[in-house]
């Protein structure tokens, strides 16, 4: 794009977006050149997204003069941060790959080609930038016969790490990573199997779920046994006490995140193109329920950017928010149309359903602006109107678009085709998605979820530590005259404003974090969202690492009760110690870490204070991240730059062994002896001499870690307790910051990288 041409649009973004956003955008977003270096700046990439999907337009008569015009109103739409696109657009359109949807469904069936038709497809979306989704109830069960071989079935469980090894090959040679979810219907044979196979550690490219029925919910409910079948021949195979099955679940889903649950039936019932097949599974993130081989484009209106203040007090600009809304559905309609799909067949049901997902970021904003509590009945019947508004708002856009376009293709046996049923353009209109990194760019709080901290600490790579304080908090705080960097720093250590006596009780009723909510009022937002949703509401319930099985229970059984399509929760601490543990669970029993002799690592500490540091070595760059506690070192975290492979896993099982001795009392000076000399056939030279290997690295960096500890360092960090959740999923395997984990996903605020993208 030519200077000439991006003249005609304002400026103003690139000096208006926040250091954090410039940051994101120019690390993951931007164009670059062969050195890695921004080509563009934001209001170029806003410029040349607007441009090529307003070419749209070109499909239905509009000429050069409306094109411009349509393309002036998205530039808007978007620079105003009122409106963005799922990152895929961002990123992709207008350039050589065009791929603009983020949720794909691929249909895995039972035969070996199939299968393998489904990985490499798989690889083909990775590739392109998109996350897919998984059913492998389609399987047949382990041990079954498998006549044209006269063999027997190795089940499901097996081919997903086929799945998962493929992706991580994928991802280790792009530069975004792929996410799956895999889901296994309740009633398959190798169920058990499936709930536990997190357990240790394996499968990290993946989400799991279980895909519930109604019926496996009324035999919990009752006290009764169901029914197992093979789906090769549909025959019983034997039964299991459906209780027991779901305490299985929920005990599984305390102890290591996994697996989510998802309620099939509720799905299949809003399926408006039943004609079409059965919805198996949805996006990695939850929300997006998919038919096999199918795709949608997701968008998110900016709450925060609608609140106006007037004599009665904050309100919401309803007009405005309604204007947003219908020129998001046409945006998101026009992305359909100069999509280029990765598979034929994607297209054609893309295209046909034409599915779109306008959902919302800025929810905890907003709330907060209008002196609103999230953990309140006002903000769930305000979420409830609002999420209404839009979605009625988001129908009559889409019926506007179908008189202008037409229906959707595929209108004929929707469930739309009656005489009284909406003439719409899309099959779909509104998601809840994840807008982990979206969320940074427009600087507001991500999709519907509450703050995750008021005040944090964020560390950059050269170790500085830098205290971010939420802008609304800090603006109040400036305005009330209870401002100070200390208190900043106590509220960082803190993790909350609750029951810090220099901030007044209104305002720590108001700033409320993940952690202060408790976890029945994270499902009653998702289901006032979801009554006013088509598709389905991202969101993780969080817990605090004290909770009990018990509580994580009460949590899936009212998300079964307030109408939830599904429901991921998230227990502080819980997969730091999950890769710590090789105890075993039965059917209806807790894991339990098991010992060896007398000698037991204690538990991971729930505060810990520490510092990363690279390191140059042969196989690239070597992120050493090293933490201590009150009783000393405790635990290593190694992430290999973007190499990867054999370097990347054994650096992981090295970190992994050490942290589990440091933690059974083995002297860090002992270990450093052994790990410092030990040689590979690729040395390097950095700054302080030469680094033989990786294991040496790690040695230097824990040299240098004690060196850092004696000088008193240390014990000037900010550190956090339980409750502030700094480090809820553990450190970014880029730069080593805290990662966040909010709807269904790992987001990192410093760098904007995320599991699911």
């Amino acid at each position: 794009m030519s200077e000439q041409e991006t003249a005609t649009y304002s400026r103003t973004v690139d000096e208006t977006l926040s250091p954090n956003s410039m940051k994101v955008l120019q690390k993951r977003y931007l164009r670059k050149d062969e050195e890695g270096s921004p080509i563009e700046q934001p209001s170029d990439m806003f410029a040349r997204v607007a441009e090529n999907i307003a070419s749209a337009e070109r499909v239905w008569g509009a000429d050069d003069a409306r094109v411009a015009e349509v393309a002036h109103d998205f530039y808007d739409l978007m620079t105003s941060l009122e409106f963005l696109p799922n990152s895929p657009t961002l990123m992709n359109a207008g350039r050589e790959l065009q791929q603009l949807s983020a949720c794909f469904v691929l249909p895995v069936g039972d035969s070996m080609e199939s299968i393998f038709d489904a990985v490499r497809d798989t690889a083909l979306i990775h590739k392109s930038g998109g996350g897919t989704g998984f059913s492998f109830s389609r399987l047949r069960p382990s041990g079954d016969q498998v006549r044209s071989t006269q063999g027997v079935s190795s089940g499901p469980i097996s081919f997903m790490r086929v799945f998962n090894q493929a992706t991580e090959a994928v991802k280790q040679g792009g530069t975004r990573r792929g996410a799956n979810m895999g889901v296994l219907r309740i009633d398959h044979p190798d169920i058990i199997h499936f709930i536990k196979c997190k357990l240790d550690g394996d499968f990290a490219n993946f989400n799991i779920s279980v895909a519930l029925t109604e019926e496996f919910m009324d035999a919990v409910a009752s006290g009764s046994s169901y029914a197992l079948r093979n789906p090769r021949s549909g025959e019983a195979t034997g039964e299991l006490d459906a209780r027991e099955v779901y305490d299985l679940i929920v005990e599984m889903a305390w102890a290591t995140g996994d697996p989510g649950i998802i309620f099939i039936d509720r799905m299949n019932r809003d399926n408006p193109t039943p004609a079409l097949g059965e919805i198996e599974s949805t996006n990695p993130c939850g929300e997006q329920p998919l038919l096999p081989h199918e795709a949608c484009n997701l968008g998110s209106v900016n709450l925060s950017r609608f609140v106006r203040y007037g004599e009665a007090g904050p309100e919401l600009d309803w007009d405005h928010l309604a204007d947003v809304v219908h020129r998001g559905v046409r945006f998101l309609d026009d992305v359909i149309e100069v999509n280029e799909y990765p598979l034929a067949k994607i297209g054609e049901l893309a295209r046909g359903n034409r599915k779109i997902g306008l959902g919302v970021m800025g929810w905890a904003d907003m709330l907060i602006m209008m002196d609103v509590p999230y953990d309140s009945d006002e903000a769930i019947a305000l979420g409830e109107k609002v999420m209404g508004f839009i979605q009625a708002e988001a129908r009559q856009a889409s019926m506007r678009l179908a008189e202008e376009r037409g229906v959707f293709p595929n209108f004929e046996g929707s469930i739309y085709d009656t005489p009284e049923g909406m003439r719409l353009r899309n099959a779909t209109v509104t998601t809840i998605a994840p807008t982990g990194t979206l969320s940074i760019i427009a600087n507001c709080s991500s999709g519907i979820e509450p703050l995750f901290a008021v005040s944090y600490v964020r560390t950059v790579m050269d170790n500085d530590r830098l205290i971010e304080v939420n802008p609304l908090f800090e603006d109040i705080a400036v305005k009330q005259g209870f401002y100070s960097r200390d208190l900043m720093a106590l509220i960082a250590e803190h993790g909350s404003v609750h029951g810090i006596d220099e901030v007044p009780e209104d305002v720590q009723r108001v700033f409320v974090t993940a952690h202060d909510i408790s976890p029945e009022w994270h499902v009653r937002m998702q289901a006032a969202f979801q009554k006013n949703t088509d598709n389905a509401v991202s969101k993780t319930v969080n817990f605090g690492n004290e909770a009990t099985i018990e509580d994580v229970r009460h949590v899936y059984d009212l998300a079964h009760e307030l109408g939830v399509k599904g429901v991921t929760i998230y227990r502080d601490g819980s997969k730091e110690n999950q890769v710590l543990s090789t105890g075993k669970t039965g059917r209806g029993g807790a894991a339990e870490p098991a010992r060896h002799g007398e000698i037991e690592p204690r538990p991971r500490p729930s505060v810990t204070i520490g510092r990363t540091e690279k390191v140059v070595t042969g196989c690239g760059n070597l992120y050493v991240t090293i933490n201590s506690d009150e009783e000393g070192l405790c635990e290593v975290f190694t992430q290999m730059g973007k190499s990867g492979g054999c370097a990347s896993s054994q650096s992981e099982a090295l970190s992994r062994m050490i942290s589990v001795s440091l933690r059974a009392g083995v002297d860090p000076q002992a270990i450093i002896k052994h790990l410092r000399g030990i040689r590979c056939p690729s040395p390097a030279w950095a700054e302080g001499g030469k680094v033989l290997s990786c294991a040496d690295a790690v040695g230097i960096a824990m040299e240098h870690f004690l060196e850092w500890a004696e000088t008193g360092a240390a014990s000037t960090a900010v550190s956090k307790n339980s409750d502030g959740l700094v480090n809820l999923a553990g450190a970014c395997p880029e730069c080593g910051s805290a990662l966040e984990h909010e709807s269904g996903c790992a987001v990192c605020r410093a760098c904007g990288y995320s599991k699911c993208a």
